[in-house]
């Protein structure tokens, strides 16, 4: 018989897991005996937020949970931040943690807190203590069957350190797994008849309609209506689509797009203050949301259409059902207007930030199409959402809602390990990037090709601009910058600071086939 901890790591290969994300602890040992025995590849962080954030960057590449190995009371703490992230933008990380026997009765411990597993449910979907065996195996395939039939949002398990050290009977062979409840036959057909008698439709793809990228450039061409994609919903729609207007939903005159449209169908996505930063998008007319998660289906107006199902599926079944109502549709909707107004939002994003829209389309012109982006929260990242086009769907991840520093670089390492020998790159700011910076020696230990594209303007530009808007005078935004191509090097790093957009290419392009991490340093001189 095994410990606790080590059948743990058994029954989550057995359930298919490959890798785990973590450090290794006094409280939290017994976990890492069975990793080798049970095939888990460990990679080590540098910090247990950066191992959260590893698991979440694995979690959007793969699209399997990512699972992370934490220490009792600080280290758990360390890595809420990223799983606060992970909460915020639906992704499925499976956080394992120790936890002490007793904390009532007993004051002073290692590592104690007042209440761990209720600071895991602070920033978890739940966050639970495991007081047997039996309970550690059905919580790992509550989480597990939950990340499957559910939206995916992080779990926490809070093991006891003597029941981890505990002789035990392996876990139960895995169950069936559930799929993503899927709209009905009676209600696509409803979504359909409403789509087909509207003048001007105009569609939303968020992040939760991937699944229908194959065939969603076919519907829009059938129904005859424009569309928008939330960031996170990028790559849904060519970006040469004639009657898409982007990804540009933030911008104020949006709302005037959306006041031309009789129908507004929402797929996959909340339509958020970080999709809209406005309360409304705009319309007058009928709204069909389209998710799977009821509580982004509340609230809506008399008249409006809510649909409990799984976007990607309703827009193949749309894409079979159409043709069979109906020739393609005139669009009412003007291909010239729509790139007259795409093409004024991009002149709005130069004159807002200067130089960051010709660096990023230098950047697009020579990434791969199957290139993975984890950005940071940076300026760069802001104005290049809103212009680059992404190939294809979920290749572009970024901190959208809950919005935490440092998690490019731990991200796009976990987004490495799920897809080796496939492109990845990371881009980050200046000051984001010391956040995490550490995990840099992570990603040279594992010799991982990674492009580090950082963004260096040596300040906090966003809040600085920031301020001047508020007429405040600027205060705290400038930070001495470390010397970041012998920083770099310091780590077994390569590093570069290209002069001019032809170099920055060429550098783009080297670091993917290099044998270890790459940091490219830009400025704004470099354009």
């Amino acid at each position: 018989m095994r410990t606790l901890g080590a059948e743990i790591s058994h029954a989550l290969k057995a359930r298919g897991v490959e890798v785990v994300f973590g450090i290794p602890g006094v409280h939290n040992v017994e976990l890492y005996r069975g990793l080798e025995e049970a095939g888990l590849h460990h990679v080590l962080a540098r910090h247990e937020q950066g191992a959260g954030f590893m698991a979440d960057g694995y979690a959007r590449a793969s699209g399997r949970p990512g699972v992370c190995y934490l220490i009792t009371g600080p280290g758990f703490v360390n890595a809420m931040t990223a799983l606060g992230q992970a909460y915020s933008d639906s992704v499925p990380v499976l956080a394992v943690a120790s936890c002490l026997d007793e904390v009532a009765a007993r004051r002073g411990q290692l590592h104690q807190m007042l209440n761990q597993t209720g600071a895991g449910a602070s920033v978890c979907d739940w966050s639970e203590e495991a007081r047997s065996p039996e309970a550690a195996y059905a919580l790992i395939d509550r989480a597990l069957g939950e990340f499957a039939a559910a939206r995916p949002r992080p779990k926490a398990l809070h093991v006891p350190i003597s029941l981890l050290e505990q002789a035990v009977a392996p876990a139960p062979a895995p169950g069936v797994a559930t799929g993503l409840p899927q709209v009905s036959h009676s209600r696509m057909t409803e979504v359909v008849n409403a789509v087909l008698a509207a003048e001007r439709p105009l569609f939303v793809f968020g992040g939760g309609a991937r699944g229908g990228a194959e065939v969603a450039a076919d519907v829009l061409r059938m129904t005859g209506a424009a569309s928008f994609t939330t960031y996170a919903g990028r790559g849904i729609v060519p970006g040469d689509t004639p009657l898409h207007f982007g990804s540009s939903l933030a911008r104020p005159s949006s709302a005037e797009v959306f006041a031309q449209a009789d129908l507004v169908v929402a797929l996959g996505t909340e339509l958020s203050e970080v999709d809209l930063w406005r309360d409304e998008p705009g319309h007058s007319g009928q709204m069909i949301r389209v998710d799977i998660d009821s509580e982004v289906l509340s609230g809506l107006k008399a008249g409006d259409m809510a649909v409990c199902g799984d976007a990607g599926a309703l827009l193949h079944a749309m894409a079979v059902a159409i043709p069979a109502r109906t020739e393609d549709r005139r669009p009412r909707w003007d291909a010239a207007a729509v790139a007259r107004q795409r093409a004024s939002w991009r002149a709005e994003i130069m004159s807002e930030r200067p130089g960051i829209v010709e660096v990023a389309e230098a950047l697009r012109a020579v990434m791969p199409d199957d290139a993975m982006i984890y950005s940071d929260m940076t300026q760069f990242a802001y104005g290049a959402k809103e212009v680059w086009d992404m190939p294809r769907a979920g290749h572009w991840h970024h901190p959208y809602g809950f919005g935490t520093l440092g998690y490019a670089l731990p991200a796009a390492i976990g987004g490495s390990v799920a897809r080796p020998g496939m492109p990845t790159c990371a881009i980050l700011g200046d000051y984001g990037l010391q956040y995490t910076l550490p995990d840099l020696g992570t990603a040279v230990e594992l010799g991982l090709p990674l492009p580090i594209l950082v963004w260096d303007n040596s300040e906090l530009g966003e809040i600085r601009d920031a301020m001047v808007r508020s007429q405040i005078a600027p205060n705290s935004v400038v930070a001495r910058n470390p010397d970041w191509l012998a920083l770099a090097r310091a780590y077994g790093a390569q590093a570069v600071q290209p002069d001019s957009l032809t170099a920055l290419q060429d550098a783009l392009t080297a670091a993917f086939s290099a044998d270890g991490p790459t940091l490219i340093r830009m400025t704004p001189a470099i354009v």
